[in-house]
Parts: C-alpha cells; sequence; structure tokens
C-alpha cells in the first residue's frame, strides 16, 4: 500500500467519523447520563464491533446484503429497534432518577455500555456495504492483501478511537456541569434523545 494511499484512507475515515451517526449519538447520549467510564466501554464496544463487520465485509457479508433487500431491511430495523429502546430506557430511568449514582458504583454501566456499542454499531447493515465499498478502493491487488487489510483496520480503529474519545469527554464535561437532580433529569432526557435521534438517523437511511 502506498503512502498516499494510506493517507487518503486516513482522512475519509476521519470525515466520515466526525459525521454523527449511530455509534457517535450512542457515545453522547452514554456520556451524559452514565458518565465516563461507561462512554469509554461504549467506545470499546463499537470498535469491536467495526472490527467485525470489516471482517465480515471482507469475507463478502456485505455482498450478500447488498442482493438481498430483505436481508438488508431485517437486519437495519433490528438495529433501529434496539437504539430506539435504549434510548426510551435512558428517558425512563432519567424520570426514576436513576442516574444519580456515579458509574463505577453501578457494576451493570460499563458492560451494558460495551454491548450496546458492540450491538448497535454490528446491527448497522449500512457499515457493512459500506466497509466493503470503501475499503475496496485502498486495495492494492499486487501488494498483500492481508498486510493490507491490517493497516486499514488498524488505521480505522485509531481514528475512530480517537474522535469518539473527544465526542464523549465533550459530553461527560456537559454533564459535570449539571449536578441538580432537576438537572440531571434534564441530562438523561438529552441522552435518551439521542438514542432515538441516532434510531430515527439508521430508520430513514436507505
Amino acid at each position: 500500500m502506498s503512502i498516499e494511499n494510506w493517507i487518503a484512507f486516513t482522512i475519509a475515515c476521519i470525515v466520515l467519523t466526525l459525521i454523527p451517526g449511530p455509534s457517535v449519538l450512542l457515545v453522547i447520549g452514554q456520556a451524559l447520563t452514565r458518565g465516563k467510564r461507561a462512554a469509554m466501554m461504549c467506545i470499546a464496544g463499537d470498535l469491536i464491533g467495526s472490527i467485525v463487520l470489516m471482517g465480515l465485509s471482507f469475507l463478502g457479508v456485505g455482498a450478500i446484503l447488498a442482493a438481498s433487500a430483505v436481508l438488508f431491511q431485517a437486519v437495519k430495523w433490528a438495529g433501529v429497534l434496539y437504539l430506539a429502546y435504549l434510548g426510551y430506557r435512558q428517558i425512563v430511568d432519567s424520570r426514576k432518577d436513576l442516574f444519580e449514582l456515579p458509574a463505577h458504583e453501578n457494576g451493570s454501566t460499563g458492560w451494558g455500555s460495551l454491548w450496546a456499542g458492540a450491538v448497535t454499531a454490528i446491527l448497522n447493515p449500512k457499515a457493512i456495504v459500506f466497509y466493503m465499498a470503501f475499503l475496496a478502493q485502498f486495495i492494492d491487488p499486487a501488494g498483500s492483501f492481508a498486510q493490507q487489510v491490517a493497516i486499514l483496520t488498524a488505521t480505522s480503529t485509531l481514528v475512530v478511537a480517537v474522535l469518539l474519545s473527544a465526542y464523549a469527554m465533550i459530553a461527560t464535561r456537559a454533564r459535570k456541569a449539571f449536578q441538580s437532580r432537576a438537572a440531571r433529569r434534564k441530562i438523561g432526557y438529552a441522552g435518551g434523545t439521542f438514542l432515538l435521534g441516532g434510531s430515527l438517523l439508521m430508520a430513514t437511511t436507505r
């Protein structure tokens, strides 16, 4: 892989990650309602899911989803409903004021956020099709396929980790500025709204 191809791929990854999508909205929602640790676990889950998606794309799953409208819609709506459920639960928990304790005092917060991040990433069929079409443009047929896949995967993972972490840190600082019970409730509503927005975004994309 030429250095020019790698730079072009890196820039493309940065631009695409900066555009708010379901994963970005999920991370922001977790940071607002559950704090920094939950957001970081969510990012870790998203990275795991993204690596799985990249692997599946290279194995041809993206072509299968692209060819089967029924399968594509089934995976898509599973992701839409899952994100909507997460948003609904966040709003319900906010009404009950369940976000008062710090994230580290709730043992389920971290692993639940990790799972949410991974499932949201994997249940995004457009990402699979996108990865298959997008990554292929940067593969040099004359070079080592395995080596190039490893480089692209590592680069994409690093870019996503850094940018999602930046989103999480900004949202966490916003959360710390509001410590009253009423403010926590509003933050919970905001986090749930972000998740519902991610669900709507996934539902309206084709």
